[in-house]
Formats: C-alpha cells, sequence, structure tokens
C-alpha cells in the first residue's frame, strides 16, 4: 500500500528505504554463520532465505528436528524471525519453509509432491511475470501445474515452468553453488582410483 496510507493505519510506523544490497549482504553474512556452524554446505537463498545441504551434518545436532529448532531458536535469539523446513529437494524445502506456515517443518521421504499440490504458484521460485501470467490462464496452485500436459506451458513460457516443477519434485538436480569463507581452510587431494578402506584413508589423512 502507498506509504501515507500505512502510516495512516499505523501511528508512529517507521519507514526506511530499501536497501536491496544490504539486505544481499546480511544475507550472506547469515550464509557464512550456517557454514561455520551447521553444515559445509550453505549458499544464500535471495531474497530471504538460506540452503543448506544437511546431508551427513544432520546426527551432529542431534537430528532433523533438533537441528531445525537449534537453528530457528539462533536466529531469534539474533533478533532474526526465521521458518526451516527439510525436504528431498530444495525446492520443496523452499516451499514449505514459506507457505506452509509453521515455525520448523520435515517432510518425509517421497512426500514432497502431496505437500506441493495445494500450495500457490509462488511456492515453485517462478519469475513474478510467470505467475501472473498463469494466474491470468485460470491456473492457482502446483497441482494445477503438474496435472497440466507440459508442452502448452513451454510454447508460451518457454522451459522455466517444467525446470522448477522437475526440480522440486527430485525428477533433475538443482546445484547448490556454496559460500566460501575465505578464514577457512580447505585441503584436497585426487586420487587416481577410488578409495574405501578405512585404514588407506587414516594413513593419507595423517599426511595431509
Amino acid at each position: 500500500m502507498a506509504v501515507a496510507k500505512a502510516q495512516a493505519l499505523v501511528p508512529g510506523l517507521v519507514v526506511l528505504d530499501a536497501d536491496p544490497m544490504a539486505d544481499r549482504e546480511g544475507l550472506d553474512r547469515l550464509a557464512l554463520w550456517a557454514l561455520q556452524r551447521i553444515s559445509p554446505v550453505v549458499a544464500a537463498d535471495p531474497p530471504d532465505g538460506l540452503v543448506i545441504d544437511t546431508t551427513g551434518a544432520d546426527h551432529l545436532h542431534g537430528g532433523e528436528a533438533a537441528m531445525l529448532e537449534m537453528m530457528v531458536h539462533k536466529f531469534a535469539q539474533s533478533g532474526v524471525d526465521a521458518r526451516a523446513a527439510v525436504a528431498d529437494t530444495w525446492g520443496a524445502a523452499h516451499a514449505a519453509a514459506r507457505f506452509l506456515r509453521r515455525r520448523t517443518v520435515i517432510l518425509p521421504a517421497g512426500e514432497s509432491e502431496a505437500v506441493l499440490r495445494p500450495l500457490p504458484l509462488a511456492a515453485l521460485q517462478l519469475e513474478t511475470e510467470t505467475v501472473g501470467g498463469l494466474h491470468t490462464l485460470g491456473f492457482e496452485t502446483v497441482g494445477d501445474l503438474i496435472d497440466q500436459p507440459r508442452a502448452p506451458l513451454v510454447l508460451r513460457f518457454g522451459p522455466e515452468i517444467g525446470r522448477r516443477l522437475d526440480q522440486a519434485l527430485g525428477v533433475i538436480s538443482q546445484p547448490v553453488d556454496r559460500v566460501r569463507s575465505p578464514e577457512l581452510v580447505e585441503v584436497r587431494r585426487v586420487f587416481g582410483e577410488p578409495i574405501g578402506a578405512a585404514e588407506t584413508i587414516a594413513r593419507y589423512a595423517g599426511k595431509l
């Protein structure tokens, strides 16, 4: 709404100019915080989120449920009101955290489609113009798109809708371009063949 109307409705309302650059810098700082405390694979998910691959790291925090509660609590202590979700895919977790309106959400394996179906189109990380065009055609939920043949959508909107659907449903991957801290030291050693024996790993780890 217009600022004048908002000020009339809420006496003493504080109005600040938008600063997208500062918002992105703040999100990057939160990503570095999560990188150092939660998982080694973290990326900013603009404009208002983080994506964290916790595969192999959740048990270090007492399991998925305890990990999500800890994350939300830590953010709250810093004045950040957060919601968190775990799912099979980035797209499903993105949607659950933003549109299920629960503090923490854990989607059981294989149930992403059932959860996504009733959610609004914006849950698919689609461009605003694309969502508007779909609304004009009568589409309201993710389920409407899932049940629709792909070809007409591709002809009208290009490949973005199909790609986002496939990413959210786990048909194709959605790589995480993880943040890297200049303060963290990383060491890598590449071998010609895979090494699986514990004693071999221990021997080479001692030399790094």
